[in-house]
């Protein structure tokens, strides 16, 4: 292969745009007077680019590399479960098995649910989430509701109702989970978690709504990282 001058292979890597009359590289250049016509602006271009190395080394002090080499990566995991309030593994392991099999049961009924006509008048979220309606979900409406959900909880507490939809949603989440359904789910947990430090008895009806949606996300979907430690 035959040998291309640096400038020429420079050239055709970055051709020039605009047309420039080859000036005096030696003639005086004074950086502190500005340009006044196109043409001096470019030529103080060309001045500066020929005073630039065609190498340059970048110089690096090794001590404070080895000083900084580690990185802080943020991975937020559950709120630990005040005392008293975490569940046992059995009682964890009794739901992951439970909402398998409704799981199955779902995937067994929603050909048949997506060929019946819905009811126009239904409000989805207003409505309790009936087999009829959440089988009809694609896993795109799923994601899309359970992220509206998830987002009106951020600011709200866990009702019986929204403990019933956030449950369907996740029976209806199909593995391998889109990235978007891992997202939410995890925040899912985390907002479960920071809801149950603020509940005063450990009797409170929510603590068992809100421990199930931890173990749900962290047990069966496998984010092990979120789970509950068994009491």
């Amino acid at each position: 292969m035959a040998w291309v001058p640096a400038e020429s292979a420079v050239e055709e890597l970055m051709p020039r745009l605009l047309p420039v009359d080859p000036c005096d590289l030696t003639e005086g250049f004074d950086p502190s007077v500005p340009p006044r016509t196109p043409q001096e602006y470019l030529k103080r271009v060309q001045i500066e680019a020929a005073q630039c190395p065609d190498v340059v080394v970048a110089q690096i002090d090794p001590k404070k590399l080895k000083r900084k080499q580690s990185v802080n990566v943020s991975l937020s995991g559950c709120q630990p479960a005040p005392e008293g309030y975490s569940p046992t593994l059995q009682w964890q392991q009794q739901q992951v098995a439970q909402f398998s099999i409704i799981r199955q049961s779902v995937n067994r009924h929603r050909s048949h649910w997506k060929a019946q006509q819905l009811d126009s008048n239904v409000t989805m979220i207003g409505f309790p989430p009936f087999l009829s309606i959440v089988s009809r979900m694609n896993q795109i409406t799923v994601t899309s509701v359970l992220e509206y959900l998830s987002n009106w909880f951020g600011e709200r507490d866990l009702t019986p109702e929204l403990g019933r939809w956030l449950y369907a949603l996740l029976a209806c989440l199909e593995k391998p989970l889109l990235p978007e359904a891992h997202s939410l789910i995890r925040q899912l947990a985390r907002r479960c978690s920071e809801v149950r430090l603020l509940v005063d008895n450990k009797d409170d009806e929510r603590v068992p709504a809100l421990n199930l949606l931890i173990c749900l996300v962290s047990r069966y979907f496998d984010q092990r990282d979120l789970a509950d430690e068994p009491s």
